[in-house]
């Protein structure tokens, strides 16, 4: 990949990353696969949980559902835990976390795709906890309190009412202000990813195989990096040279941190990235990335990131 030129709008700059050739493994993404009626996804019982689904892929195709996609319905909001490229012509149960604490009610029998990825820092902090979680037990499992938690602090940011504290209210609430970010960042021919500078600073990168793929999530990835800039209390705007500058040492650092490989939900493998600042996620398969996502984390601990909501929780008090 290259680094295209650096994009800006207010406190936000993305870096369009940019393939020199295609992937060649195929398969559609989950909106395609929703769309052409190829997959169901429900509550795994009448009863439901809230860290599972169950989906069907009754087409010939796999689909690729990636780290933080949000899915709306069924009893409750929730967002996928980690990349899966799920096997045609299969059933399967998926992890998720909710981003709706205060509704546990059918509102219908099936989940949507939401149109949104779950706002990035949200997204940093799931992904950090299901690291965790694969090191200590093997399971794709979230800290559902820590991922409430900050879903609720976006909705204190964004100042608007939210009956469930669900993270789609927030979206929809500035939803004029991040069309207007998907207007200032298009995606470009040959593009495959982004890298986000949110009020100065690496906030993450997203990188998917195929140009069609990732053209048909961009609006979301975009939405979810720029959604905290919106948010942010104190704004500072960067320049395209500083902001290469950034990005240039956050894509260092990803190539240095640590690697773990774990076994997937569908094909290929669940590659995690450690670092003193940076956590990720890799979907490997048949030696090419499917999917990855790494993101700016206060240390390895989660130490600032605990002290700073619990300073959070003060000023809310």
């Amino acid at each position: 990949m290259r680094c295209g030129a650096v994009q800006t709008h207010r406190n936000i700059a993305l870096v369009p990353l940019i393939a020199k050739t295609d992937g060649t493994f195929q398969y559609c993404t989950l909106n395609e696969a929703l769309a052409n009626w190829d997959v169901a996804i429900t509550e795994v019982s009448a009863a439901g949980s809230v860290p599972e689904l169950k989906i069907v892929n009754r087409g010939h195709m796999p689909v690729l559902l990636i780290d933080g996609e949000e899915l709306a319905g069924a009893r409750q909001n929730r967002a996928v835990n980690c990349s899966i490229l799920l096997r045609e012509l299969c059933a399967a149960r998926i992890p998720v976390s909710s981003t709706e604490q205060g509704r546990w009610a059918y509102s219908s029998s099936a989940l949507r795709d939401s149109g949104h990825v779950m706002a990035h820092k949200s997204r940093a902090l799931k992904a950090h906890s299901v690291l965790r979680s694969l090191e200590k037990s093997g399971v794709h499992h979230s800290n559902q309190a820590e991922v409430w938690e900050s879903v609720a602090e976006c909705v204190v940011k964004a100042g608007i009412p939210s009956p469930t504290s669900a993270m789609s209210d927030v979206f929809k609430a500035r939803e004029s202000d991040l069309q207007r970010c998907i207007e200032a960042f298009p995606c470009l021919p040959g593009q495959v990813g982004l890298l986000a500078i949110i009020n100065g600073q690496p906030a993450g990168a997203d990188v998917v195989s195929r140009t069609s793929a990732y053209a048909k999530l961009h609006p979301k990835l975009v939405q979810s990096y720029s959604l905290e800039g919106l948010l942010a209390s104190e704004p500072k705007t960067i320049t395209p040279d500083a902001a290469e500058t950034r990005s240039r040492e956050f894509l260092a650092e990803i190539m240095a941190a640590e690697a773990r490989r774990f076994p997937s939900i569908g094909y290929g493998a669940d590659v995690r990235f450690r670092a003193k600042a940076l956590t990720g996620t890799a979907l490997v398969h048949d030696n090419e990335v499917i999917h990855a996502a790494f993101f700016r984390v206060a240390d390895a601990n989660g130490a600032k990131l605990r002290s700073r909501r619990r300073s959070h929780r003060a000023k809310r008090t």
